[in-house]
């Protein structure tokens, strides 16, 4: 008999499934950015209408108060807050992809002042904050949501790797003109002034493995909860959206220096020293429509105070009606886009079969589905975002007005 020793054995298969994680991890980031873009919408609509009652009726009381007094400069400081708080809200939107860009000539310096401000409050007292400005020309034309933006993200990534030890973090501004040398290693490139912001920290630096892949969208070496990854990766979209260019140098123990080259303008922007102008009034009959009753007291005071002669109703229906009844009776309907059981866009769309001359401006706080170009297909007059200054709500009324004249 012949005997055969035998030997167990395991059979094993291994598959690295290192990509597939990245993969999954990556779609479980872009699935929490579509649900932080549903808050936003969410978010924008209730704030803007908030937002609207404090900057309105900040207003009238200015109206009401005597200039050069600290009550009139407390109101105006109150009304800034609020011009601040929606470009928070217009930053959220645009982080969230769902806001237009509004690109107009700014002042970066003032930014960096901004953002230094809100910036010395957060940081530990270790770090120190050095501001360098050596440009003698400033504007660009941009959102400057977006840059505020850029500087938040690139200052907060250098005070992070200061973090632990602390050090200097250095925000400068300089005009440059980029030579050929520069232009042809960067072909999107165009040979004109530009303006060089300049991040830089004494933190730990980056290895070259890591400086190459800072821009790459999910790529963070930060501990596990304490960032997306998106932020730099959004900065390069941003500046490349503003026809810029944006470079990093960094070396392990000596740390990191970003700039950001961004074209500049002539123009200069004057909103800073803007007075404000005398409000255009009126004589004629307004139907004013919003479901939020502190709105549509407000819309009510503001024109009265205008001279203009208004009716208000709290949602679409009751104004339909109303208008059903006496369809001659107004020169001017102002409505609400998003109001329960009848919104603005269908409201409209009922008052133009009535009377297809009545002119009509939408408001706004957020609509995902209604642009002012949408608006302006359906007939409506004109499409107003919230919060609504009374400034702007007075022309944008003069101007239907008296398009509807001639």
């Amino acid at each position: 008999m012949i005997t055969i020793d035998r030997t167990d054995c395991i059979v094993g298969f291994f598959t690295d499934v290192t990509e597939r994680k990245s993969l999954e991890d990556q779609l479980r980031q872009t699935q929490k950015m579509e649900a932080i873009g549903t808050l936003a919408g969410g978010i924008a609509h209730d704030f803007n209408n908030i937002l609207s009652a404090i900057i309105g009726f900040s207003e009238l009381a200015l109206i009401e108060t005597p200039k050069k007094t600290k009550l009139y400069e407390n109101i105006q400081a109150v009304i800034k807050a609020g011009q601040r708080a929606n470009g928070l809200v217009k930053q959220i939107l645009a982080f969230s992809r769902q806001d237009k860009e509004e690109r107009k000539p700014i002042q970066v310096h003032l930014i960096v002042n901004e953002v230094l401000k809100l910036l010395r409050s957060s940081l530990p007292s270790t770090v120190q904050i050095r501001k360098r400005i050596e440009s003698d020309k400033d504007t660009i034309l941009a959102d400057s949501t977006q840059i505020h933006q850029i500087l938040m993200n690139l200052c907060t990534n250098a005070s992070h790797a200061m973090m632990a030890e602390g050090g200097i973090l250095q925000i400068s501004l300089e005009n440059v003109k980029l030579d050929s040398n520069f232009t042809v290693q960067n072909s999107d490139i165009k040979p004109v002034s530009y303006l060089k912001l300049t991040v830089k920290d004494t933190g730990h630096g980056m290895p070259p493995d890591v400086l190459n892949r800072i821009f790459e969208p999910y790529f963070t070496t930060k501990e596990k909860g304490a960032g997306t990854g998106l932020g730099m990766s959004v900065v390069h979209g941003i500046v490349k959206s503003h026809n810029g260019i944006i470079k990093a140098d960094s070396k392990p123990g000596k740390g990191s220096t970003i700039h950001v080259y961004l074209p500049i303008i002539d123009k200069e922007d004057n909103s800073e020293k803007e007075t404000r102008k005398p409000l255009p009034s009126g004589t004629e009959r307004i139907l004013f429509i919003d479901d939020e009753p502190a709105l549509t007291d407000l819309g009510k005071q503001m024109f009265i105070k205008l001279g203009y002669e208004v009716v208000s109703r709290s949602n679409g229906v009751e104004a339909l009606e109303l208008f059903r009844t006496k369809p001659d009776l107004f020169d001017l309907v102002i409505t609400d886009m998003t109001m329960p059981n009848m919104t603005g866009d269908r409201l409209a769309k009922e008052l133009m079969k009535i009377r297809p001359d009545i002119p009509i401006i939408l408001c706004t706080g957020y609509s995902d589905r209604l642009s002012e170009e949408n608006a302006k297909q359906l007939g409506i007059g004109a499409f107003a975002r919230k919060p609504l200054i009374m400034q702007d709500l007075a022309n944008m009324v003069r101007k239907v007005l008296d398009e509807r004249q001639t």
